[in-house]
């Protein structure tokens, strides 16, 4: 099936597919991705830089994201495997002084609140910053890998869990239909936000899919691109919410 061609409803923000204004009513669950979506940064470049790796370990994650390296589980094996060493305070410091809450992230998760959606955090990341930062964000539900810790240094391993060895694209995926089976709604009653190529299985499954600042793999299959301000600016799309334009 062919994708519908792009555009631009507002400057910097683009829509295909979709016929604005939407109802943020008719969505029930929002899964969001977390590196360079809700924060900042790539928190595993961060640690890297703890040990002198970040431009070998930053380069497999943009060619991951770009969709360049098809088996994500395999590129996020090796980029943990270079984190050996690392002292598990690094992690500590990269939240405290490197991780920032995307513009307009704050915004559009009130307006999901006030809404009654249930949030989901998916990443590819890890525990230790998405457990803050869900806490932080005030969201529902969360799904991403553990760091394996010996003596208070990094191993170089992860953790399996319950539900998985690592959160990839797939799982990205399960995890929103999984949700949306729990809450009694349909896929096409969810939104999905992320920015990099493992995003895409989860933002397809979505009856509403955007990419925030992403990679060009992800704005050409997205329904709506924001490639310029922040989150907020999907809210543009509603007119059923307070304000609304």
């Amino acid at each position: 099936m062919s994708t519908p061609p792009a555009q631009e409803y507002r400057p910097g923000l683009w829509i295909r597919g979709i016929t604005p204004p939407l109802r943020i009513a008719d969505f029930k669950v929002a899964a969001f991705d977390m590196d360079s979506t809700l924060i900042s940064i790539e928190c595993i470049d961060e640690i890297a830089d703890a040990v002198g790796r970040k431009a070998e370990v930053a380069a497999i994650t943009e060619a991951a994201m770009r969709g360049e390296i098809a088996d994500f589980k395999e590129s996020l094996r090796r980029r943990v495997a270079l984190l050996e060493g690392a002292p598990a305070s690094a992690l500590e410091s990269v939240y405290a002084d490197r991780l920032l809450i995307n513009p307009g992230v704050e915004a559009f998760l009130a307006a999901c609140r006030s809404a009654g959606i249930v949030t989901l955090l998916v990443s590819g990341g890890f525990t230790f910053f998405s457990d803050r930062v869900r806490e932080r964000l005030q969201i529902d539900e969360t799904r991403s890998n553990v760091l394996e810790v010996e003596n208070g240094m990094l191993t170089g391993r992860l953790v399996d869990q319950p539900w998985g060895d690592i959160c990839d694209g797939a799982e990205k995926r399960r995890a929103l239909l999984e949700t949306c089976e729990r809450a009694g709604v349909a896929p096409r009653e969810a939104i999905a936000v992320g920015d990099g190529a493992n995003d895409l299985p989860m933002m397809e499954a979505a009856g509403l899919s955007i990419a925030f600042h992403a990679k060009p793999k992800v704005r050409e299959r997205a329904m709506v691109s924001i490639e310029d301000g922040g989150l907020d600016r999907a809210l543009q799309l509603f007119d059923d919410l307070p304000g609304a334009v």
